[in-house]
């Protein structure tokens, strides 16, 4: 084994476990001896704060988890492509995919992304590799010239799956990240995340932002990532403060980004915009110089994160519908200004709170980003309440929007009773309705202790073992890729 890869081996467990699964796959033929294979390792990540507020522009604040996605590649000298995930099959799943390059073209260029789309869901038991072909899709589509021959991947994740920490975008990031290599083409950071997040809109449908994808890219052990969503605009990494610890419980409620509730939610958000622009009589555009299309106008430039708290309760929430359906949107406005979500005639839409949430979640989490970025010897007990109560407000929004659960309102109700004993907070993470908590405290056994009270409590109260994260990792651009020749 190369020495940097097992130094890297010794240190995550997962990728000494992967390492033996390519040698197998040598030893099978499946990939071939002595010759290169592309390694990257993407995590998962864990969102403490911003939540939904990444597609309206505001501030996110998040990190990496210890689970991660991992992905080999070996190019291979005919125009076949084989995908191998053997974890898939347990689930009734294809794992062993295969196809031609030609698939993917007509007259020597990239198909209509349709045709793709309609091809790659003709087969549910084969969907899970539906973004690691998109991957592969945009890079035909945007460097023809560089997709020359086919290739071999391997595929093993422990991001668990509808837990609201990412797993789509470490399926997305990690193979673009070794496959963008393995053609001669170094990408990362902003540029990395744009194209993977067009690849789970555009590809799949789901209407994500950027900050899933950003986190897992540029995230590390140990930091947060803070990034203004406008539309993506990463600041320096957060270090964790030694006095604070982080926890997150799955609630064993199925999240998903293309479920109704975060769809009705995203679609709410976006009706209130239509209504703000509507009050100050301004005329939004559709912008589509980006990576992908967005509409704006002359005073938030299509962000309501950039609509002051007080000045969205003084000269706006009154004037906004507390809901209305679908049907009534369309008969007043004759355009959504958002792409990615439809307004459906038969929904009601939470549309003053969902607009309130984009505007004071942003505030939420510039001030929450303040407080945790001081020294740690000024994280006073103070400090401490704001955090949590800033998360405390954070999940209240989300409940507003309809975004909220049975079981994880509980989860969060039995942190707050835990206050006198060093947690500080809690709150629903990522598109919520459903999915994981993160819990914040003081990096003391009492808060170690308080923490697995309230997991033995929700065990009990859900009659199941809660999923526990704990701990980070590097994220994909931080890992790399790394280049190992098996004999």
């Amino acid at each position: 084994m190369d020495q940097a890869f097992k130094q890297l081996a010794g240190q995550y467990p997962d990728l000494a476990k992967f390492d033996l699964g390519i040698r197998k796959l040598v030893e099978t033929g499946y990939f071939q001896k002595d010759r290169e294979i592309l390694i990257n390792r993407t995590p998962g990540r864990l969102d403490l704060m911003g939540g939904n507020d990444d597609y309206t522009g505001g501030l996110v604040f998040e990190t990496t988890i210890r689970e991660a996605t991992l992905v080999a590649v070996q190019p291979r000298s005919d125009r076949c492509v084989h995908f191998y995930n053997p974890a898939v099959k347990a689930i009734g799943w294809n794992d062993h995919i295969e196809f031609s390059l030609e698939d993917l073209l007509e007259n020597g260029r990239a198909k209509p992304l349709e045709v793709v789309r309609d091809w790659i869901n003709q087969d549910p038991r084969s969907s899970w590799c539906a973004y690691i072909l998109g991957d592969l899709y945009f890079l035909i589509k945007e460097f023809p010239e560089k997709v020359k021959n086919g290739f071999s991947l391997y595929l093993e994740s422990d991001v668990p799956l509808g837990k609201g920490v990412s797993s789509s975008a470490a399926l997305e990031v990690a193979p673009m990240k070794a496959l963008a290599e393995m053609v001669g083409i170094q990408v990362k950071g902003v540029k990395l995340a744009e194209w993977t997040q067009w690849v789970e809109i555009a590809l799949t449908q789901s209407a994500c932002g950027i900050m899933d994808q950003l986190s897992v890219v540029m995230g590390n052990e140990g930091f947060f990532v803070p990034m203004l969503c406008q539309p993506c605009q990463p600041k320096p990494l957060v270090k964790l403060p030694e006095t604070l610890r982080l926890w997150g419980i799955d609630s064993g409620v199925r999240h998903s980004v293309a479920g109704i509730e975060y769809e009705s939610a995203r679609a709410a958000t976006f009706m209130g915009y239509r209504f703000l622009c509507d009050f100050e009589k301004l005329d939004p555009i559709l912008d589509e110089s980006g990576a992908l299309p967005r509409w704006i106008e002359s005073r938030w430039n299509g962000y309501l994160a950039n609509v002051s708290p007080s000045q969205f309760h003084t000269r706006y929430e009154s004037r906004l519908p507390e809901s209305m359906t679908g049907a009534e949107f369309n008969g007043l406005f004759a355009t959504h200004l958002d792409p990615f979500t439809p307004v459906r005639a038969e929904i009601t839409y939470p549309v003053r709170a969902a607009t309130r949430y984009a505007v004071e979640e942003n505030w939420r989490v510039q001030s929450f980003f303040s407080l945790i970025s001081r020294p740690s010897e000024l994280l006073d007990t103070l400090t401490g309440s704001l955090l949590g109560e800033l998360m405390y407000l954070a999940h209240l929004g989300y409940s507003q929007c309809g975004l909220g659960s049975e079981a994880t309102d509980r989860i969060v109700e039995m942190v707050r009773e835990e206050k006198d004993h060093d947690l500080l907070g809690a709150k629903i993470t990522g598109g919520g309705a459903g999915g994981t908590v993160a819990i914040l405290g003081w990096n003391t056994p009492a808060a170690e202790a308080s923490f697995n009270n309230v997991l033995e409590k929700y065990a009990a109260w859900s009659k199941s073992e809660p999923y526990v994260f704990s701990g980070s990792s590097a994220g994909c651009d931080s890992f790399g890729v790394v280049r190992v020749t098996y004999p």
